[in-house]
């Protein structure tokens, strides 16, 4: 296999690209490349929604990334997919909250707007590719467009991916998934761009650093309630329990403290009763069969390429950075079912489960039960 977008000699002609660019060395990096392998480029600004308690950062990050479109000479423009950042991944964060469930916005922001509304638009203006700063790779084997793991362990960006299918790869490029970020950042310094030691954004897609349970008192409402131990006891009390994720150690108070001498870690959530039980790593051991599952149903399911037959052993991370974790994949109606080799701490309703086979995203889905 090989990437067929990281030699300038596979780009038989003149390609017309979209680069999503957004002040950040990444996709800086990734306009330059393609602007040095012969591609016809155009940067563009995505603008999304924005809670009006946070500032108006997002003007600074488009100059950045003017700046650089300017040092690149390249037309440069802005897209506002406001509407269709709110609706499909704010509307949905805050509807699964609500539900007891724990969503993961960076992935619809990549589903419906990176590569739902900005791919659409560029393909309605006939434009050949869309490319942005992601760690993963598109390499073609055989005519199936694969989605490879970054290159960089340390910034694979493959987990966030996993709903991309064949006719979204053969209109993306990650010309920076094959390199290590130290290698970015001295790309950057070599084209001269404004941007080259920039520090890496964090937090939600666009919005950046987000602390989500304030953000979410500002749309849902929220009381406080009891904090419980495994037999059902009270020790503490909470803000709301839609605040709280499973495997969370931080935000609930326990009263008597003296009595406490392990870390607490949230293991379940009663939306209706407005509690969360909590349990030290020793009594998740001693009840691992009951808190920690090694069996999660998914529900809309994507696959990257081909279906994988029933039975199929792969590998699976339930959050962004996890191990990789071996097991099993078997279709029961609607749902498929993952069976883990080793039962797995933190599982919750509305987690994205994707499904590796080696160092290949072969898709994933959403936890139902």
């Amino acid at each position: 296999m090989k990437n067929i977008f990281k030699i300038k000699e596979n780009i038989s002609s003149k390609k017309t690209v979209y680069v999503g660019m957004s002040g950040g060395v990444d996709s800086s990096v990734t306009a330059a490349l393609l602007k040095e392998a012969g591609c016809d480029v155009t940067g563009v600004f995505i603008k999304v929604w924005q809670p009006d308690s946070t500032d108006c950062g997002w003007k600074d990050e488009r100059r950045d990334a003017m700046r650089v479109a300017a040092v690149l000479d390249i037309p440069f423009l802005t897209f506002d997919f406001s509407d269709q950042y709110k609706k499909e991944v704010v509307d949905y964060m805050i509807s699964e909250y609500k539900a007891g469930r724990t969503p993961n916005p960076d992935i619809m922001c990549n589903r419906y707007v990176k590569f739902g509304s900005f791919l659409d638009e560029a393909k309605r203006r006939g434009i050949d590719y869309v490319a942005t700063g992601h760690y993963a790779q598109n390499i073609v084997k055989d005519g199936v467009y694969n989605l490879v793991e970054g290159a960089d362990n340390g910034k694979d960006q493959s987990y966030f991916l996993w709903t991309l299918n064949q006719d979204d790869l053969k209109h993306i490029l990650f010309p920076v998934g094959h390199l290590q970020k130290p290698e970015v950042r001295k790309l950057a310094e070599k084209f001269n761009l404004p941007v080259f030691d920039k520090k890496d954004s964090q937090g939600v897609c666009f919005i950046g650093h987000l602390d989500m349970k304030e953000f979410l008192k500002e749309y849902v409402h929220v009381e406080k309630g009891n904090v419980l131990n495994t037999k059902g006891e009270v020790i503490g009390e909470h803000e709301g329990s839609i605040l709280f994720t499973i495997g969370e150690r931080h935000g609930f108070t326990i009263f008597n403290k003296t009595t406490v001498s392990e870390p607490h870690f949230v293991v379940s959530k009663d939306i209706e009763h407005n509690t969360i039980t909590v349990a030290p790593l020793s009594v998740m051991e001693e009840k691992l069969d009951e808190l920690a599952p090694n069996i999660v149903f998914l529900e809309k399911v994507s696959w990257v390429g081909k279906k994988p037959r029933d039975g199929f052993v792969c590998s699976a991370r339930i959050r962004y950075r996890q191990e990789k974790q071996t097991c099993t994949i078997a279709y029961e109606g609607d749902k498929v079912k993952v069976t883990f080799d080793k039962h797995q701490k933190g599982v919750a309703k509305g987690q994205s489960v994707v499904l590796m086979d080696g160092n290949i995203c072969i898709g994933g889905g959403i936890i139902s039960s």
